[in-house]
Formats: C-alpha cells, structure tokens, sequence
C-alpha cells in the first residue's frame, strides 16, 4: 500500500485562508489598490509621460527638461500645463498624458468657480481649499499612509517579539521589571504624547515614525511572551539546554516559530491601527509636513469645509475601505492559523 505524501503547515493554512472568501478577495483587493498607489507617478501627474517633439522622445515623468528643449524662452522647467508650451509641443509633434493630469501639489488655476470646486471632468473628485486634485492626493496620501503603516509593523514587531522573547525565555527578576517597565509605559497617554513631541519640532515620516514606535513596540510582547513562558519547560528546550545549545539558537530557531503562529494572525490588525495613527496626526495637524498628501489632511479639510462633502466623504472611503479589506484579511489570517479550524 502507498502512503498519502503528509502536506506541508505552510500549504495546509494557505488553504484554509483561501476558504474564507471573504479575507482572500479582501487581500486580492488591497494588495491591487496597493501596487497601484506604488505607480501614483504613471496615474496622477502633471508631467506627461512622453513627449514628441521635433522627431526626437522626451521623457518627462523621469527628466526635467527646459523651455528652451521645446522652442520656449526661458531657461527654467517646463510647465506642461502652460497653454503656450502646450502649444509649442503640438505644432511639432505630440504628447502622452497620465489618466489623471495632476499631481498631489499641482493648483489648478483654470477653476469655473472658488476652490474648493466639485467634481467635474478634469478633476474627478473635485479640488481642494487650495485647488489640488483629490482625486492625486488620495492615490499619494493612501500610498504613503501604507507605506508607514508597513515600516511601523515591521519595526514594532520585530521590537515586540524580541522584548517578548527575552521576557519569557530568561523569566525571573527580568520578567518582572520588563512587566513593570511595560505596566507604567503602556499607561502614559500615547496620543498626548506624540502630539507633545510633534510639536517640538517639524516632523517628517522618518520622525513620526521614531515618535510612533516608541509607543507602538509593546503591541506583540504579552503574546509572545506567553508563548515562550509556556514553551521553555518543554522537554525539547531542556533537551537542547542540556546539550550546551547557545540560548540564543534555541530562542529563535526552535521556540520563535511556534510562537510566531499566533503572531501572524495580529499583523493584519496592527497595520490597520499604524494607518489609523497616521491619519489621527495628520487630523490635528501634528503629521506630516504642511502640503504632503494625506488622508487625515482631506478629513481636515472635510470638517473646515462642510459645504464640500465631496472633501471629507472621499477620505472616509478610502479609509474605510483599507481598514475594511485589512480587517477581513487579518480574520482570515486568524483562521488559517487556529488549530480548532484544521478540518
């Protein structure tokens, strides 16, 4: 009689994570909106992405090119949105233009009425109080809002889960006042905090990034933690302490793995909550720097400009709709990893 070949844990809960349709579309879906945010430069731009002129290629998307390359008069960088410059490039050739002929900072000063304008066909989700496309600014401010949600994931996990590791493996006096640390720290008012040190000086995603991290490090300790406490008594641990294995190896070769199961599943929330604080900063003004793209800016906007709905209404989708598609991804995650759900 043949055997059945045992399939691999790495198989088996990716299939149990394509079962729940539901968090398996979602991350389809996000990962789509968030590959194409990678490319905002090809989609929102007031450059074009080539240009003909005179028989010779220009790529403006990538270069900047002078008024002079194009029969204009002055020697500074070309404005493709200036009439006279677009009429020059026509009479010799032709241009290539992004779905969206704005960037996340581009005015439009060609407005039928007072920004901020409604949506109409130039610009599909109407302009901000400054004349800016919404429609750029929410493909760059989603884009960089993920961007840091990802690098504060990274980061704060792999903080947690080493604090976590130590914490459980060594235990003892250790254990107790890393527990006390993590008792009064976890008490402080993060949000006050990160606004007090926003406001010391002007921050930028690299800053609010350290700020944030020092209070987003602890979400994976008391998870982890649990986890190496209830696996260091285990008869292959003290087999290997036995053997002389370095603690180290131990650690994160034999326990991290088993621990990291039930760490997975929280990934999904945790970026959810990193975008959250982003947008949150952002919100009271005490985010990035004045003129990025961002969608707590927008929500800003949306409440300073309750006549234009098109503002705040546009942000909270977008919004939403992450927090949404990573919240079913994180429940699906969840599911793949649970043992009761084997079947």
């Amino acid at each position: 009689m043949t055997g059945k070949i045992a399939k691999s844990p790495y198989i088996t809960r990716w299939e149990r994570f394509k079962r729940n349709k539901r968090g398996y579309i979602s991350l389809w879906i996000f990962a789509i909106l968030f590959g194409l945010s990678l490319f905002s430069e090809f989609i929102a731009n007031d450059r074009p992405l080539l240009v003909r002129f005179d028989g010779k290629f220009y790529f403006p998307i990538f270069k900047n090119y002078s008024e002079l390359t194009f029969g204009g008069e002055f020697d500074i960088n070309t404005d493709y949105r200036d009439p006279y410059i677009i009429n020059l490039i026509e009479k010799n050739g032709w241009m290539i233009h992004t779905p969206i002929r704005f960037s996340y900072n581009t005015i439009n000063y060609e407005l039928p009425g007072p920004a901020p304008s409604p949506p109409s066909r130039e610009n599909w989700f109407g302009t901000d109080d400054r004349g800016r496309d919404v429609a750029a600014r929410l493909l760059y401010g989603f884009r960089i809002s993920v961007l840091f949600a990802f690098a504060l994931t990274i980061t704060s996990s792999f903080i947690g889960i080493t604090l976590g590791a130590l914490q459980g493996y060594f235990g003892g006096a250790f254990d107790i006042l890393f527990q006390r640390f993590i008792e009064i720290w976890s008490g402080m008012p993060s949000l006050f905090m990160l606004i007090i040190l926003s406001s010391v000086v002007e921050p930028n995603f690299w800053w609010l990034l350290g700020i944030t991290l020092l209070f987003g490090w602890m979400s994976l300790v008391s998870l982890v933690r649990a986890e190496f406490l209830r696996a260091r008594n285990f008869e292959y641990v003290l087999a290997a302490r036995a053997m002389g294995m370095k603690h180290s190896r131990i650690m994160f070769v034999h326990i991290l793995p088993n621990a990291m199961t039930s760490a997975l599943s929280y990934l999904p929330f945790i970026l959810g909550g990193s975008i959250t604080t982003l947008t949150s900063l952002d919100f009271l003004g005490f985010g990035l720097p004045s003129g990025s793209p961002s969608l707590g800016e927008l929500l800003a906007q949306g409440k300073a400009n309750l006549h234009a709905p098109w503002l705040g209404v546009s942000a909270f989708v977008i919004l939403a709709l992450s927090l949404s598609l990573l919240v079913f991804t994180g429940e699906a995650v969840r599911d793949a990893f649970d043992p009761r759900k084997s079947n």
